[in-house]
């Protein structure tokens, strides 16, 4: 079978395998990356780790591409918004992926014209946190410009059998709302998480895999809902559950409420450890700015009394 006849395979292959580590994991990282997929015996790379346009050699077309999210200089990452996000959010339907150095004719440039030509679907590793990564395909090469030295990105409909590059504006812009959504999500998470220290903020928990990233105000509230990190509590899963479903409150000086309904139940270990909240405080992140929002508790909190008794 020669280069071109197995490029299709392996591709979904690889596409195979990153989504099957995207059902175990919130986010990849190097340990999950390096190892590459198995295909037909052979050990096939997903990524170079000094490059952001990769290629394997035993392919024939473009296989991923990477921005990395800069590690910070003595400051939280969440502080300053990169301009990817920030493009991915403005945008109507493609975003810009620069070339690799100032020669658009360099291979790494012209693996990028040759997947944007044959309209090959590719993975899009985007840093969300320094040295974390979410896996949005399929993504297609939509536009290639040798004098800016850039690129266009446009990203596949979900779960599609076959990639395909959407071919009209309206298919476009909703796949680019699938991605925003779920980059909100996974930035708001890390940011969060983060600001505590992996920890859950009742619980004092340190497994960041089990923890959500709480909002106080819902994201629908367009205007209290932001992704930031004053509106969010990391919280393992069976408190962000017990909090989603006003079993149990914060009130604006961070002090802990459990509802006359679980207060009343007597059935085991795990009830009686959400019982021994009531009365107590949260634990706080390191940084004054991270602290969860008064405001936003307090409304947060008027609601819980309504519905705790």
């Amino acid at each position: 079978m020669g280069d071109t006849d197995r490029d299709t395979p392996m591709r979904l292959a690889a596409f195979e395998h990153v989504r099957r580590l995207g059902e175990v994991h919130d986010h990849l990282t190097a340990t999950e990356l390096k190892p590459g997929f198995i295909f037909e015996g052979e050990r096939i790379p997903l990524i170079n780790p000094q490059r952001g346009i990769f290629k394997p050699q035993q392919m024939r077309f473009l296989l991923s591409i990477r921005t990395v999210f800069p590690r910070p200089g003595g400051r939280v990452w969440y502080d300053d918004q990169r301009e990817v996000h920030r493009q991915i959010f403005q945008a109507d339907e493609t975003v810009e992926y620069a070339f690799m150095g100032q020669d658009p004719d360099a291979a790494d440039n012209r693996w990028l014209r040759e997947a944007y030509e044959h309209r090959i679907p590719i993975i899009y590793f985007l840093g969300i946190a320094p040295g974390r990564y979410q896996a949005f395909l399929p993504a297609f090469i939509s536009g290639w410009d040798g004098r800016a030295l850039k690129a266009k990105v446009a990203f596949g409909l979900p779960d599609q059998d076959t990639p395909a590059l959407p071919d009209t504006p309206l298919e476009r812009r909703y796949a680019l709302r699938a991605v925003k959504q779920r980059l909100h999500q996974a930035s708001f998470r890390e940011a969060v998480i983060a600001a505590y220290n992996g920890r859950c903020a009742l619980s004092g928990l340190p497994e960041p895999l089990l923890l959500d990233a709480a909002h106080i105000i819902a994201d629908r509230n367009e205007q209290l809902g932001q992704p930031m990190v004053p509106n969010g509590i990391p919280l393992s899963k069976i408190h962000h559950a017990a909090f989603d479903a006003h079993l149990i409150g914060i009130d604006p000086d961070y002090q802990l409420h459990v509802s006359e309904r679980l207060l009343g139940l007597h059935d085991g270990p795990m009830l009686e450890t959400l019982k021994r909240l009531d009365g107590g405080t949260i634990k706080l992140p390191d940084r004054i700015k991270d602290y969860p929002d008064r405001d936003r508790l307090a409304l947060r909190f008027e609601r819980f009394k309504v519905l705790a008794s």
